[in-house]
């Protein structure tokens, strides 16, 4: 499929489906969209009459246009109210627009939508998102392919004419999200921690990225006891897998990006028990696939952005090796754990990443994980919590997750919560009493960072979802991957 930006009237374009964004009670057919209307026999203003088409948020309308029209299909989307239109709101619009397109067999679409706040380079963005992800399928585990696959063939922005730069930055989006998004999918026999070292080598040899993967025996010397403690019951070897992105002439800054790769969580020892969704568990590497997908997008792009990517990777499995409840651990940088709960493995993979990071002298460290099902309980499963140690830091994060559409919301730091850690044996335990466990869990975290800005993103609900969401298929929704690339190129 091919996104094209012109400059081709909507009145002039001819092919199979011409789609057309309304606002919410403006939806009166002058100027060029009365000719248009003339053109087409009058199709518009009795396809709004015919469906009581009102332009609010999510509606759409579809018909077909009379014989010896330039099109065969009209596609009407409703865009709310021009007031509270926004950037998601585009993307939504673009994502119903393809859908519709696909249900009636369009091979070209002609999409004519507002430009929001006079910036056309972010809105051919954000449409082309909208077209890219709602229309990407992932059927690799199929015997047959899907036979009502999209059948668009080449779809044209009208009115961004200029805009190829921006369809080409989008894409690159398109493929890191969807690289998450086909990393979360498939099942543990097939994403491990060798087969996550050998997509970063992919990445690394297409787009030029260095690439550092340390082995267990490398682990070893450097004292993560903590990374290898969960790691020490699986038959698969750990690998700590460190990308990283370095621009041509000098980098503005330099950050890291660390993300949770437990490739399958049984629990340990203290195992998941029914009903508590351990056939979904491959999902544990999520915020190692969006780490991943943003290397790949960030790759494409070329910010003049430092970004190192991180990821301890294992399995969290059942062994006689395995760690049991009560053993101590010490990580990295010489702090002792004691291990109350060998189903709360995520935190002690990235305390030792964390402390790997730190020892770069980046200006700022964000990791993500699929940490607690607290957060769950707290934010509901389509927004993520964030915690972080500088208000800037957050404030880039927020800024960065808006204009992606994804949701993050700021949870409290609250330091006297630490004291449900501490431990008579060691520094501290891996988990605190049931209260406030996603507060805890970030308390936790943060003793392995020293004074680095840092910024913790517990994205357990939203890197999958039961529902189709607009854009986001069922299933593995490559979350926030949008969100880690807007931050490293600092565009809110």
């Amino acid at each position: 499929m091919e996104i094209r930006a012109t400059d081709t009237p909507r009145l002039e374009w001819t092919g199979d489906a011409l789609a057309i964004g309304f606002f919410e009670d403006a939806i009166a057919l002058t100027g060029d969209l009365a000719q248009a209307d003339e053109k087409l026999g009058g199709a518009i203003k009795e396809l709004i009459e015919e469906a009581e088409f009102k332009g609010s948020v999510g509606s759409n309308a579809v018909t077909r246009v009379g014989s010896g029209s330039s099109i065969r299909k009209l596609i009407l989307v409703g865009l709310g109210k021009a007031d509270t239109l926004t950037l998601d709101s585009l993307r939504r619009a673009a994502a119903a627009i393809a859908r519709s397109a696909k249900q009636e067999k369009s091979k070209t679409l002609g999409i004519s939508l507002p430009v929001f706040n006079n910036d056309p380079a972010l809105t051919a963005q954000v449409i082309t998102e909208g077209i890219v992800l709602t229309l990407h399928q992932d059927h690799r585990f199929k015997s047959e392919p899907d036979p009502k696959g999209n059948k668009l063939e080449q779809v044209d922005l009208l009115g961004f004419g200029g805009q190829d730069a921006a369809i080409t930055k989008a894409t690159a989006i398109c493929e890191g999200v969807i690289l998450a998004r086909e990393l979360v999918a498939a099942p543990a026999n097939v994403v491990t921690p060798v087969s996550m070292a050998k997509t970063a080598e992919e990445i690394a040899s297409s787009y030029g990225l260095s690439l550092e993967i340390l082995e267990q025996s490398d682990c070893e010397k450097l004292g993560m006891g903590a990374f290898l403690g969960v790691a020490q019951a699986s038959e698969i070897p750990p690998k700590f897998i460190h990308l990283t992105y370095k621009p041509e002439g000098a980098a503005k800054r330099k950050v890291a990006i660390i993300g949770k790769g437990v490739t399958f969580d049984s629990g340990g020892l203290n195992i998941k028990g029914a009903g508590s969704g351990i056939e979904t568990m491959k999902m544990d590497m999520g915020g190692a696939a969006a780490t991943f997908g943003a290397a790949k997008a960030i790759a494409q792009i070329k910010p003049d952005v430092e970004v190192h990517f991180i990821s301890a990777v294992t399995e969290n499995m059942i062994s006689g090796r395995a760690m049991h409840p009560g053993d101590i651990l010490t990580a990295s940088n010489g702090k002792t754990i004691e291990v109350n709960n060998t189903d709360a493995e995520g935190r002690l993979t990235l305390a030792d990443a964390l402390v790997f990071a730190d020892k770069l002298g980046v200006d700022a460290i964000v990791d993500l994980a699929t940490l607690t099902g607290a957060c769950i309980i707290a934010l509901g499963n389509d927004i993520s919590g964030l915690w972080a140690t500088d208000d800037s830091l957050a404030n880039q994060i927020k800024a960065a997750a808006e204009a992606a559409g994804e949701k993050f919301w700021q949870m409290p730091m609250e330091e006297k919560y630490f004291d449900g850690l501490k431990s008579p044996l060691a520094d501290m335990k891996n988990t605190g009493p049931r209260p406030g466990g996603s507060i805890t869990a970030a308390l936790f975290l943060k003793q392995f960072v020293k004074e680095t800005p840092w910024a913790h993103l517990d994205i357990a609900g939203p890197v999958w979802a039961d529902k189709d969401d607009g854009y986001n298929p069922s299933g593995a929704t490559g979350f926030p991957v949008r969100t880690l690339v807007n931050w490293v190129l600092g565009e809110a």
